[in-house]
């Protein structure tokens, strides 16, 4: 993928690439799962809902859906999940109604948000921290910036400690720790408040950060279907 647009300070030369990951969690607590973020279209890329068949699931075990943002990339099987609570940042909500645009100046399709938007489905629209199951286990972060209503992940494992899943707050490990700021931001300002908030969460629960397009994060956790513990 081009780099150039990842850095609004010309950091990335034009012509350079690198490799991304595009991916997605599912996140068991007691009889409940929730997923986090749904990807690329299952047309671009495997489907969430046959890897799920692995583990005996279907979307209707899913009790929530949450989103980190409402980039493409991010929600491009969320139809599947149209049973599902959907958790979502209430600015970006707004903006998917709004037509809002996409990092090529597309406007997002609000097709893949159709099950809350037309079909009447559920949705929390988040307009704070949210505590997803009451127990502070899993909190979905308000980090606004790359997107209006952007949020990130905090989960918390019995054995692991904390994580904390980074959305598109960063792409690469370069852009947290140069605090790069893509040129494609709806607000500058509030991605370099969101970053040092996020370092600062990080720091004092000693979370494992995953950045959720870097490869070699994502590497830190077990290989689909086996489970972080």
């Amino acid at each position: 993928m081009p780099k150039p647009m990842f850095s609004d300070a010309f950091r990335y030369p034009e012509g350079s690439t690198k490799d991304f990951t595009f991916s997605c969690y599912l996140i068991k607590h007691g009889d409940d799962y929730m997923v986090w973020d749904a990807g690329l279209p299952g047309t671009e890329a495997p489907r969430i809902v046959d890897q799920l068949a692995q583990l005996g699931l279907t979307p209707l075990n899913i009790r929530f859906l949450g989103v980190s943002h409402y980039h493409f990339d991010h929600i491009g099987q969320a139809a599947d999940f149209g049973v599902s609570t959907l958790l979502i940042g209430a600015e970006d909500f707004a903006a998917v109604r709004q037509g809002a645009r996409l990092p090529d100046n597309s406007t997002t399709s609000g097709l893949r948000l159709a099950p809350w938007i037309v079909g009447g489905g559920k949705v929390e629209l988040l307009s704070q921290d949210h505590d997803v199951f009451g127990d502070g286990t899993v909190r979905v972060l308000r980090l606004p910036g790359h997107t209006p209503g952007h949020r990130a992940l905090l989960v918390a494992l019995p054995r692991r400690g904390n994580v904390l899943l980074s959305g598109d707050l960063y792409h690469f490990p370069e852009n947290r720790h140069f605090r790069e700021v893509p040129a494609f931001n709806t607000d500058r300002a509030q991605t370099q408040a969101s970053m040092q908030r996020f370092e600062e969460i990080a720091t004092r629960l000693n979370a494992q950060v995953i950045i959720q397009h870097e490869p070699g994060d994502v590497a830190k956790l077990p290989v689909f279907p086996n489970a972080a513990e």
